[in-house]
């Protein structure tokens, strides 16, 4: 029975949404002994095979990677502040976004997605994959667009660290970083790519303070998905980021929600 409701909340959802960086869904077959699906094919797979594969990953440059970062945060932009009723994927993670053959990021799997209705109760099963589940599922089971914005902080320093943040996602969600205060941005990115360029630094050093803002373990003050997207996507110059920032520092962006 919940492959079954997986199964059409899929095609629900997915029939709903339309954005180049979102899977796009072809059709599908109902049968009782055969149920499948139909996908667009994205030959390049997923961001965690890319991201365990050194060959792979030396190919995904920081630029390439700051763009997988921008992809997923128009695509969760989209669902969350652009659908009526606005969708909550509930499970993003690095085997749910998949690259096409230009390297483009796409969400996918909707199998746990669902509509954040205004008029009812968004209380919820359990659902989302370890490590990119928000803190506050450990004491609610309300669904709402806080908690993608936190699975998204802990992708985003997957993308820059090349591996799972781990225990780093243990330190921004508490109140205490004495263990990491001093420690260096630069110290966590992928150590398999090259040092970046200064013009690349800058940019690392802005999208690592959104995804730690994007894991605060308080879901009021993290930044909405329309928030994150706008950061990403307006042409700016970068005076006072130094990529000798430590990770306390990178605490200090502040967001209005509005």
């Amino acid at each position: 029975m919940r492959d079954i409701r997986s199964f059409s909340n899929e095609i629900s959802t997915l029939t709903n949404l339309r954005h180049r960086n979102i899977v796009k869904l072809y059709g599908f077959c109902a049968h009782n002994r055969h149920s499948f699906l139909i996908y667009e094919y994205l030959q390049g797979g997923s961001l965690a095979q890319i991201l365990n594969n050194d060959e792979k990953a030396l190919q995904l440059g920081w630029l390439e990677r700051i763009n997988v970062v921008k992809a997923v945060a128009k695509a969760l932009s989209y669902m969350h502040h652009d659908c009526l009723p606005p969708i909550i994927h509930r499970d993003i993670s690095s085997n749910n976004i998949l690259f096409d053959s230009e390297n483009e990021a796409h969400v996918s799997d909707f199998g746990t997605a669902r509509f954040l209705s205004p008029d009812s109760s968004n209380w919820t099963a359990f659902a989302g994959t370890m490590g990119y589940i928000a803190p506050e599922f450990a004491y609610t089971a309300e669904v709402n667009c806080k908690c993608d914005v936190y699975s998204f902080g802990v992708v985003t320093l997957e993308v820059l660290m090349g591996k799972h943040p781990g225990d780093v996602v243990t330190y921004t969600s508490s109140s205490s970083l004495t263990a990491t205060a001093g420690m260096l941005l630069m110290d966590l990115l992928d150590p398999r790519l090259s040092t970046p360029k200064r013009h690349e630094a800058q940019q690392l050093v802005l999208v690592a303070k959104i995804g730690v803002s994007c894991m605060n373990s308080n879901p009021q003050c993290r930044p909405t998905m329309q928030q994150v997207s706008m950061m990403l996507s307006k042409e700016r110059d970068f005076p006072n980021f130094s990529p000798e920032i430590t990770l306390w520092q990178l605490f200090d962006l502040e967001f209005q929600n509005p």
